[in-house]
């Protein structure tokens, strides 16, 4: 008899995108369910795309996509529900403070009032935004809006999170406790999926690490597993992530 098992917090299959041409060009990728998935690239490799998409930001051409085991562009709504998406440019409400941004978010979600406050100040407290929860948001630096964006995602408790270059501009206070934040998350079950230039953090802080040029998954694994694909024995991740993809462009001008 077969096992039930559990879902697959993300799962894309023939992921397609193009503008001008593919960006993203039959793309399958999974990220299992409590895990710290960072997905690397060069620039133009297709990364965003792929994550906008998640996200429901864009309409893909081609392809499925999971999340959670929901058919995200069946039932978009449902989706959405169970994820939270964080870009690089925090899009927060400038007249409002965070403790009013997050209540407004809780709210449009549907939350109820008193856990939308309980998580609002749970949040708060994590990212060491208490001196500033009742300042109005439109003189934070970019490290404190990154903080209150991240926490209005979290504060629906999304089971899959994603996040595109969270930590460009960021102090190395603010990027520490983003990182903790989001090391709490997988710790008590929860899925994230992140897009970094910063290959020190996700050697640091990632379970797999996806490898992605010209739109296509050319590499995945931990870091030792993809240390063996490149042959580059006990290496740094980015001479790993260099030899992987300059192997792939050998490869496609063959």
């Amino acid at each position: 008899m077969n096992q039930h098992r559990p879902f697959a917090a993300l799962d894309i299959r023939g992921l397609k995108k193009s503008f001008d041409r593919p960006a993203v060009d039959g793309l399958d990728l999974t990220v299992r369910t409590g895990e710290f998935y960072t997905l690397l690239g060069p620039n133009g490799a297709g990364k965003t795309t792929t994550l906008r998409m998640v996200a429901g930001l864009l309409r893909p051409d081609a392809g499925s996509i999971s999340i959670v085991g929901i058919d995200a562009l069946a039932d978009p709504v449902s989706a959405k529900q169970r994820m939270a998406w964080v870009s690089d440019e925090p899009m927060i409400y400038d007249k409002l403070t965070p403790f009013e941004y997050l209540e407004f978010v809780a709210g449009l979600w549907g939350i109820d009032p008193t856990a939308g406050e309980a998580n609002a100040r749970e949040l708060i407290g994590w990212l060491g935004l208490g001196p500033h929860a009742d300042e109005r948001c439109e003189g934070f630096s970019k490290g404190m809006r990154q903080k209150v964006a991240l926490a209005g995602a979290l504060v629906h408790d999304p089971s899959l999170i994603i996040l595109d270059e969270p930590l460009t501009g960021l102090d190395a206070g603010s990027a520490r406790q983003v990182k903790n934040v989001l090391r709490e998350r997988v710790a008590a079950g929860g899925t994230v999926i992140m897009t970094t230039h910063i290959l020190e953090v996700a050697e640091r802080m990632a379970d797999r690490i996806g490898v992605i040029a010209g739109g296509r998954l050319i590499a995945e694994g931990t870091l030792g597993e993809l240390r063996l694909k490149a042959g580059k024995g006990d290496t740094s991740l980015e001479d790993t992530f260099l030899a992987l993809v300059a192997e792939q462009a050998e490869a496609e001008a063959a």
